[in-house]
């Protein structure tokens, strides 16, 4: 097909809420670690990663190499059958899961792994009853999407009965208008009220995304989930860290491995969900949870496609380079680096109100004002397309559309750092 031919039978074929970037649709057609390419044959720099999901470069030459071996091989198993690439990667999670002896379900989706999550925190609890962030992202299902705290990704009849929304400690915009420390972080003690006023006291649990992704990388202090977590368990419920995104070093980590984000508040969850670069971009999602939170989801279940040899190899592959390569040192002082050349691009330019994100997981807030903090959407839409013109590709993200998001490869070096930010550099001098 021609690039006008692929355009055409997206634009005819599929549903519209499918929703792009671009004023003019992005082709991709090949890609090869940090880069991917056009129709045109244009070549850009990718600095979003997929969408947070190219965690070891795109094609990866060992992962390539597993999915082809398992595509010789065998292609499907359902859940039905047993399966070595199965049986390896779940040994793995294992492995580096936050306490010994915890159990894993694979899905194909970071949605179904959250949906797997609440589902074991009712089962676990017998109650019903969930506690999730205002402006967090957990999935396009119907459940999923009624525990996502942002009304545009809300589609359809969204709401259930059952989910509260507590404030996130957004400090950038603190819902209590109020400066951190000083707060003493009043957003997380606030949880307890919210759980005395709005359910019956006793709860199943509470979701929660350690950087909120699709709500703008936002990032809580150190002390936000240590004292949510209490009040949780205060309350007979159990902590879902949702790490779709925010899983296998992404955050970095200079002391240990770092696998999971929620490690950087020292908190140890009761479940964890992740998804995105698990594989390296195959379909794959993940419920890892203590054991008698596993245990106490009984009866019949079955996934048909969750778990497939093809993806489960290549995800053995991911976490095995990773591992090896201990990226998740690299995530720590690339990122380090990465942070300070984009603080050095807030200080030229006033439409940059914010800097925040940990590890390679960083975002800027623009705003039109500094001192107002008006959001700029405008801004950002015109800034990706300078991006894009320029070679680079960034996301987008937030409440109010205003922050551009920044997670590339975690095995990305300084130097296409150094590019990336020469290139972000002129974008934004062009929309100034």
């Amino acid at each position: 097909m021609t690039k006008d031919e692929i355009l055409l039978a997206h634009q005819e074929n599929l549903f519209p809420a499918v929703f792009h970037y671009f004023s003019e649709p992005l082709v991709l057609t090949r890609a090869k670690d940090q880069f991917v390419w056009d129709a045109d044959g244009r070549q850009y720099l990718d600095f979003f990663g997929g969408i947070v999901t190219v965690s070891v470069g795109h094609c990866n030459d060992k992962v390539s190499a597993a999915i082809h071996a398992q595509a010789d091989t065998l292609v499907h198993s359902s859940t039905l059958f047993v399966n070595e690439p199965l049986a390896a990667l779940a040994k793995k999670v294992t492995s580096i899961a936050p306490a010994p002896g915890w159990k894993s379900f694979f899905t194909t989706s970071g949605t179904e792994a959250n949906e797997t999550a609440i589902l074991a925190a009712r089962c676990y609890t017998g109650s019903s009853e969930i506690i999730a962030l205002r402006h967090a992202y957990h999935g396009r299902s119907s459940l999923a999407m009624a525990a996502t705290g942002q009304g545009s990704w809300r589609l359809g009849p969204a709401t259930q009965p059952g989910i509260s929304f507590a404030h996130n400690a957004y400090c950038y915009r603190c819902p209590f208008g109020l400066t951190y420390p000083s707060c003493d972080v009043r957003c997380a003690t606030d949880v307890k009220e919210l759980i005395r006023t709005t359910t019956s006291g006793r709860i199943a649990g509470m979701i929660a995304e350690p950087i909120q992704g699709v709500g703008g990388f936002i990032t809580p202090p150190k002390e936000y989930f240590p004292i949510v977590a209490g009040i949780v368990r205060e309350h007979g419920g159990i902590f879902i860290s949702d790490e779709v995104q925010t899983a296998w070093g992404r955050t970095g980590s200079s002391v240990n491995k770092g696998w999971w984000g929620i490690e950087q508040w020292g908190v140890t969850p009761d479940i964890i969900t992740s998804a995105k670069g698990l594989a390296n971009g195959l379909p794959l999602g993940l419920t890892t949870a203590r054991a008698e939170v596993a245990d106490s989801v009984k009866g019949l279940t079955i996934s048909t496609f969750g778990g497939g040899p093809i993806p489960a190899a290549a995800a053995k592959a991911v976490l095995d380079l990773i591992d090896e390569e201990n990226l998740a040192a690299n995530a720590a002082s690339v990122g380090a680096y990465l942070r300070a050349g984009l603080e050095d691009l807030q200080k030229k330019y006033p439409l940059i109100g914010d800097v925040r994100g940990m590890g390679l997981m960083q975002a800027l807030e623009l705003v039109t004002d500094r001192q107002s903090k008006t959001p700029a959407p405008t801004e950002t839409a015109r800034l990706l397309e300078a991006a894009r013109n320029s070679g680079i590709l960034i996301g987008k993200g937030g409440l109010y559309g205003n922050v551009i998001r920044i997670s590339p490869p975690l095995n990305i070096r300084k130097s296409d750092v150094d590019e990336f930010i020469r290139l972000l550099d002129g974008s934004l001098a062009s929309i100034r």
